[in-house]
């Protein structure tokens, strides 16, 4: 299928470094809307969705804020973290949007599995359904963030 003008920007735009070092779509050769279905058909499998998701993060991201960048226990053997810095991240779509430069920290301590994800990254996920692309620097996989996110 052919891209629009908008879409070929917008491709442009997020294989760049200009919005974040090493851009969104890291060394993924697949189109943007491919990365986006796939991580959605992952998601309908396991039976979940990104809004689903998009809350569960806020909502971790919400409790890590009282340690004051240290380690907060969370339901489930799970501990949480958040890391703040100076600025905002911007999001690559054409819309207004800047989000807190911060980084939250998951950690289930039983499996010793983590999951990081920056403000941004939980609007992309709930906003585009975008979970970036394979080899980029914040991407996060759709299986890997239900298993640690929800399971007891």
């Amino acid at each position: 299928m052919k891209q629009s003008p908008q879409d070929k920007k917008l491709e442009e735009l997020l294989r760049s470094s200009a919005l974040v070092a090493g851009g969104f779509m890291g060394d993924d050769t697949r189109s943007v809307a491919e990365v986006i279905e796939a991580d959605r058909a992952v998601l309908h499998k396991l039976g979940a969705n990104t809004a689903m998701l998009a809350q569960r993060m806020r909502e971790l991201t919400k409790l890590a804020e009282t340690g004051l960048g240290t380690w907060v226990e969370a339901s489930g053997g799970r501990r949480v973290m958040v890391e703040d810095y100076k600025g905002n991240l911007t999001c690559p779509w054409p819309h207004a949007g800047q989000y807190h430069k911060r980084v939250t920290t998951l950690e289930n301590t039983k499996t010793q599995q983590t999951l990081m994800w920056t403000d941004l990254n939980v609007h992309l996920i709930e906003a585009h359904g975008f979970f970036e692309g394979k080899g980029s620097a914040f991407r996060i996989e759709p299986e890997a963030a239900v298993k640690i996110l929800f399971e007891k």
